[in-house]
C-alpha cells in the first residue's frame, strides 16, 4: 500500500512515499519544482521493482548551493555556491537517516538524485559508506573539475547507477557538452574500483529535461533490485 505522508526533520521538510513496510530506504534531496512529480515517481518505482521501500525526499532551500560540491562559474555565480554540501550532506547523515532508521529498522539506503542531485549522490558516496546503493541519473558531471576529483577518490558504495539523455552532451554550451565524455570516463573509473557487476551505464532518449522523474525510477528499482 503507497504512503504519503509530509513531516519535519531537523528543521527541514521531508515527504515519504511507498509501503508501509519497506524492505529498503530511498533518500532523495528535491527541488521544489520537483514536489508535482514525486508520486508519480514512487509510484513507477513500485511497478518497475517488487522490492517494497519507502522513498524520503528532502526540500531544498537552494538546489544549487545546497548540492555543489565547489563553486563553478558555469552554473552560478552566487557566492554561497559549493558552501554548503557538507551540510546537506551531514543533515542526511545525523538527521534523517536516524529518524529513518527508527521508523523502519536497519534498512539498506539508497541515495538518488537527479542532475546535480545525481551530482551529489556520487560526491556522497566518496564521504561515507552509509549508501549501499547510488542511484544518479543525468548527474551534472561536467562540473569544472569533476573528473580530477573523481580520479582521487573512491566511490564507498556496492553499486552505482548512470544514465544519461542521448542528445545531452550535443549542446552549444561546452561546458555542460563535457558531460558525455565525463560519464564514460566516471563509469571506466566505477568499473575498475567496483567491479563490472557492480555499475551500469544507460544512455536514455531526449535531452537533459526528458522524463526526469520516468529516469529516477529506473535508476533507484536498479539498485533496489541489485540489493
Amino acid at each position: 500500500m503507497m504512503l504519503a505522508e509530509g513531516l519535519t526533520v531537523g528543521g527541514r521538510t521531508c515527504r515519504l512515499f511507498g509501503a508501509e513496510n519497506p524492505g529498503c530506504i530511498l533518500v532523495q534531496p528535491s527541488a521544489r519544482h520537483e514536489n508535482a512529480t514525486l508520486e508519480a515517481e514512487a509510484q513507477q518505482i513500485a511497478v518497475l521493482s517488487k522490492v517494497p521501500f519507502v522513498l524520503a525526499t528532502i526540500e531544498l532551500e537552494d538546489w544549487v548551493a545546497d548540492l555543489m560540491p565547489w563553486p563553478d562559474g558555469n552554473v552560478s555565480r552566487d557566492p554561497e555556491t559549493g558552501k554548503h554540501t557538507q551540510e546537506t550532506l551531514s543533515y542526511v547523515l545525523m538527521a534523517l537517516v536516524p529518524e529513518l532508521l527508527q521508523r523502519y529498522g536497519p534498512l539498506p539506503i539508497i541515495l538518488g538524485g537527479y542532475s546535480l542531485g545525481g551530482l551529489f549522490a556520487i560526491w556522497a558516496s566518496m564521504q561515507t559508506d552509509t549508501f549501499k546503493a547510488i542511484a544518479a541519473a543525468s548527474p551534472s558531471v561536467w562540473i569544472h573539475n569533476w573528473m580530477s576529483f573523481a580520479q582521487k577518490h573512491v566511490s564507498l558504495a556496492d553499486y552505482i547507477y548512470l544514465s544519461l539523455g542521448d542528445q545531452e552532451e550535443h549542446v552549444k554550451n561546452q561546458a555542460i557538452a563535457r558531460v558525455g565524455d565525463n560519464l564514460r570516463a566516471q563509469y571506466a573509473l566505477l568499473q575498475e574500483h567496483l567491479g563490472a557487476e557492480h555499475c551500469t551505464l544507460v544512455w536514455e532518449e531526449g535531452g537533459h529535461f526528458a522524463n526526469n522523474e520516468g529516469r529516477l525510477a529506473r535508476a533507484f528499482a536498479w539498485c533496489m533490485d541489485q540489493l
